[in-house]
């Protein structure tokens, strides 16, 4: 015996709302109020990064996030596909984080993460350690006035609140 069925199949354009649907439903995270953010920054900086990644999962502290970036980088010397990979990335999420480092300054790759951020509407804050601003920074987050924050629970968590509209 089949199974049911009986429906209709939709039209593409019902398709195209539905997948729509779907892709908002990630975006606004497990209905936890958490924001899905994509991580931007140098390998160099992995350590860092996993702390930070480590601290948004402790119940402990006061920042919460979904994590939408890169875990593994790709194995690819292909741009293209690299960049296709990252911008799904970028798309479901709501806010980028850039971890800024010298590094990150030096990186092209973070440049223009910053850039397609911005392209597809989502919200960038740039994230540093220490007490000192730094002065050095990437072109894209001087040309479009990104936020800075230090490396702090509650400036970087209302930070992520404000440009996500949370």
């Amino acid at each position: 015996m089949g199974g049911g069925g009986g429906g209709r199949s939709l039209t593409p354009d019902e398709l195209k709302s539905l997948e729509a649907a779907a892709k908002e439903s990630l975006r606004e995270g497990s209905g936890e109020g958490k924001s899905n953010v994509f991580i931007s920054f140098a390998t160099e900086d992995i350590n860092e990064v996993n702390l930070l990644r480590a601290q948004a999962k402790n119940e402990n502290t006061d920042i919460e996030f979904n994590d939408w970036s890169i875990q593994e980088p790709f194995d690819s010397k292909d741009a293209e596909y690299i960049k296709r990979g990252i911008r799904e990335k970028i798309r479901q999420s709501s806010v980028t984080i850039v971890y800024l480092s010298n590094a990150a300054v030096k990186s092209k790759w973070v440049d223009w993460e910053i850039r397609e951020s911005i392209r597809l509407g989502k919200g960038v804050i740039a994230m540093y350690q220490g007490d000192t601003r730094p002065t050095n920074l990437p072109a894209a987050i001087i040309e479009h006035k990104v936020k800075l924050v230090t490396w702090n629970h509650d400036q970087l968590q209302a930070a992520i609140n404000k440009v996500s509209g949370n």
